[in-house]
Order: C-alpha cells, then sequence, then structure tokens
C-alpha cells in the first residue's frame, strides 16, 4: 500500500501550472504528501531525506519535519528522520551551526527513543556521540546505547548491518582509551561478520594507522551515510 502511494503521486498527471515547478520540487512535494498521510513511515521518510540530499533543499525539509511532529507528536521514526536531517545537514553548514545542527539531532533521536525504543534509534544515537570530541565527555553515553543495540540485536534476526554496531562500540571503546575492550568488540564482531571491511580494517592496524581510520570515520566535514536502505535490502 504504501509503495502504491508512492506510485500513484509520481505518476499523477502535472496541474495546469506545475510547468513553473522544478521536477525536484514536484519530487519532495510528493514525497511530503505521503508522509503526512502516513508520518510514522520510516521508509518514505528515507526516501524523501534522500532526494532532499540531492537537491540540498535542508531548510525545507527541516520546516516540514518540525511540522509534521508538532502535528503526530507521537510518530517516532517522523522524530529519527527529523534528526536525521539535522545530521544530512551538518557537512556544508560552519563549525558553530554544526554544533548546534548536532545536538538538535541528538534532541529528535532521544524523542524517538522514548516513543518507540528500537535498534535503529539506540544505534543513530549511539553512533551520533561518537561524533563529538572527547572534551564534551559525550562518548560513554555512545557506548551505553550502542551496548543496549548490541542487546536487541542479539535477540533477532541478525542483519548484515549489524555489524554497524560492533564497529561503533570498538570506536567507542577506543576513544575511552579501553583499547581491550575495543579490540574485543571488532573481534567479536568479526566472527560473526568475516567480510565486514570496516571491522577487517581497524583489527589490521595499530596506533597512528588506525587512529587515522577512525578520526577519519568521525570526519564533522565528511558526510555520514544517512541513507537507511539496509534496512530492506535483505527483505
Amino acid at each position: 500500500m504504501k509503495h502504491t502511494v508512492l506510485a500513484i503521486l509520481f505518476l499523477a498527471t502535472p496541474s495546469a501550472n506545475a510547468a513553473d515547478v522544478r521536477p525536484a520540487d514536484r519530487d519532495l512535494s510528493a514525497l511530503e504528501q505521503v508522509l503526512q498521510a502516513q508520518p510514522d513511515d520510516l521508509r518514505a521518510g528515507n526516501e524523501y531525506r534522500m532526494a532532499v540530499i540531492q537537491t540540498g533543499q535542508y531548510d525545507r525539509a527541516l520546516a516540514f519535519f518540525r511540522g509534521l511532529v508538532e502535528t503526530h507528536p507521537s510518530a517516532a521514526n517522523a522524530h529519527l528522520n527529523y534528526g536525521f536531517v539535522y545530521v544530512d545537514k551538518i557537512p556544508v553548514a560552519g563549525a558553530i551551526t554544526q554544533v548546534l545542527l548536532a545536538n538538535s539531532a541528538l534532541a529528535e533521536f532521544t524523542k524517538s527513543l522514548e516513543l518507540q525504543p528500537s535498534w535503529i534509534a539506540y544505534f543513530t544515537r549511539g553512533n551520533s556521540y561518537l561524533f563529538w570530541p572527547r572534551i564534551f565527555k559525550r562518548t560513554h553515553l555512545g557506548v551505553a546505547d550502542l551496548d543496549q543495540a548490541l542487546r536487541i540485536q542479539r535477540a533477532a534476526a541478525r542483519r548484515p548491518y549489524h555489524a554497524r554496531t560492533f564497529v561503533a562500540l570498538g570506536d567507542g571503546f577506543w576513544k575511552m582509551d579501553e583499547y581491550d575492550k575495543a579490540v574485543a568488540a571488532w573481534k567479536e564482531g568479526l566472527a560473526s561478520f568475516p567480510d565486514d571491511a570496516g571491522l577487517r580494517a581497524r583489527l589490521s592496524k595499530q596506533g597512528e594507522d588506525l587512529k587515522a581510520v577512525i578520526e577519519g570515520a568521525y570526519d564533522p566535514t565528511r558526510r555520514v551515510d544517512s541513507n537507511l536502505h539496509d534496512l530492506w535490502a535483505d527483505r
């Protein structure tokens, strides 16, 4: 039903004045209509965000999700996608604005968790904490969230994206100078996901080489891959 709605919107005949509207704007408007009807649709929200990244219309998306969660405050996935829009905008923002965006993203991830605890919400907030410099003392919060995500995935069917939890958890321990725990987390992950490049890269390096890998993964000037397509790829 969800994808039928999407198809209808994209294939609908344009109105008489549609020639004055850019194709990208029509696409965003169509997806906004879907989300207004189905505010908790995580997949539709993800597709909308990917379209926003392509067009660079982050402020439009932030305004849209702000209105969406105000109208539907209990839609956990709307809050999650709202937080991701803040993350998506970070690479194109100035240093001070990046901090404000990151704080706003965390607030939405937290609201999503309060409404509906889930693997993706715990992983997302936990991974987000790892981007903060050590001076903010938030790394331990990330480790706690990632540990909770690990508990959830251990009780569920194994999915390829679960490897990310081991990667991030080890990174968190590394950032806290708990190197033995970091290596243990990466090794445990590799035992279950032997082909994961992130785990292999970390376990194959030491010292400054390992530092470069981890710090490169949490560089705020680089775009985070916030596409959630892996959640549906193997289903």
